[in-house]
């Protein structure tokens, strides 16, 4: 490949119409300063084109922060796409536990307890208060209860009275799930506070202790209570975990929307130059955007940092979906609106007449 040929790949990186004004100015200014022999581009050149051309396609030369704007837009952008891939990706997941697979793993790790007759299962990899989602159920959904939209699990508790002290019935979980081909992570215990005041007696109050394993892409979580203040002393879960394949789909798609909403960026904010209310509409859109996200992540940040996650939470939660999906949907009426105001034609003054006095 000659050295014409990949200076005209880098400016591939300016808009066309700039590329059609000056593309051949520029390339024949860097054949002229190129030394005779040189068959490629510099490191140096190929960056400082690249950077000169992404900039280029933000417009507004006068900004100091298009370029800040850009990088915000694209990133979140690139996080709500890897999001929706992500739930796509999820579909190549086994469904949930049945009644039967639970009940087994419930005897394998805690014999000798009676399993509650109200087991519950999942009908579906996500529920909504635990029934699959429906189309007639999106006004709730996107609107304020959004929270409840979150992955089955199979779920029962022991019933009767408890046939060995809790500190025994963890010991023997841990040694049998071990010896199922489990990996047991190490338990975690917080005294859950029932009374405020100097007269609060700590030692006293009940102790929750959770247990968390993984085989396969199963994931068990036991909850230790105290009986006194819970009625049951143990709750079981099961759920399957993130499947492999969530990782390199959402990463993938995720890099495609940021590239692409970089581009539609660029072409909104040189299509909207000069004209007023633009950046107030986007500043509106990336804080609808960006609020519910940066809440969501520092208090998910914290949930897996306290206790052990084998599978961490969907990244739509951490971008505070959908339980504050209401966010979303004002900044996505922004977004539109500018999309709208860019196609928009726009008006080119017109030519003055003056008449000879």
């Amino acid at each position: 490949m000659s050295l014409i040929r990949r200076y005209r790949r880098l400016l591939l990186a300016y808009p066309r119409a700039y590329r059609r004004e000056r593309g051949e100015e520029i390339l024949g200014l860097l054949l002229d300063t190129a030394p005779a022999g040189r068959a490629r581009p510099t490191p140096r050149e190929a960056i400082d084109l690249i950077r000169g051309g992404l900039r280029c396609r933000l417009g507004r030369p006068a900004s100091r922060t298009v370029g800040v704007w850009a990088v915000l837009t694209a990133l979140i952008c690139g996080l709500f796409t890897a999001s929706v891939a992500a739930r796509a990706a999820w579909e190549t997941s086994r469904p949930q536990p049945d009644r039967a697979e639970f009940t087994t793993t419930f005897a394998t790790a805690f014999p000798g307890h009676r399993l509650a007759a109200d087991v519950q299962t999942a009908p579906a990899l996500f529920v909504y208060y635990n029934h699959p989602p429906r189309l007639a159920q999106w006004h709730g959904l996107l609107l304020g209860d959004g929270g409840e939209y979150q992955e089955g699990a199979a779920a029962g508790s022991a019933a009767g009275p408890m046939p060995a002290t809790p500190e025994r019935t963890l010991e023997t979980a841990v040694r049998r799930l071990r010896a199922d081909g489990w990996r047991v992570y190490e338990p975690t215990s917080e005294v859950l506070r029932t009374c405020d005041g100097t007269g609060c007696d700590t030692a006293d109050q009940p102790v929750q202790t959770v247990l968390v394993a993984r085989r396969g892409d199963t994931v068990l979580r036991a909850t230790f209570d105290d009986p006194r203040s819970f009625g049951s002393y143990l709750s079981v879960e099961a759920q399957r975990a993130t499947p492999p394949a969530v990782l390199p789909v959402a990463t993938l798609a995720g890099l495609a929307g940021g590239v692409l909403a970089w581009l539609v960026f660029g072409w909104a904010s040189r299509r909207t130059q000069g004209r007023r209310g633009v950046p107030l509409l986007l500043g509106l859109t990336l804080f609808f955007w960006w609020m519910p996200a940066l809440p969501a992540t520092a208090s998910l940040a914290g949930h897996h940092l306290a206790e052990p996650h084998p599978s961490w939470h969907p990244l739509w939660e951490w971008l505070g979906q959908p339980a504050l999906s209401l966010a979303f949907l004002l900044g996505l009426a922004g977004a539109t609106t500018v999309l709208a105001i860019a196609l928009a034609p726009r008006r080119e003054p017109r030519p003055v007449t003056v008449t000879p006095g």
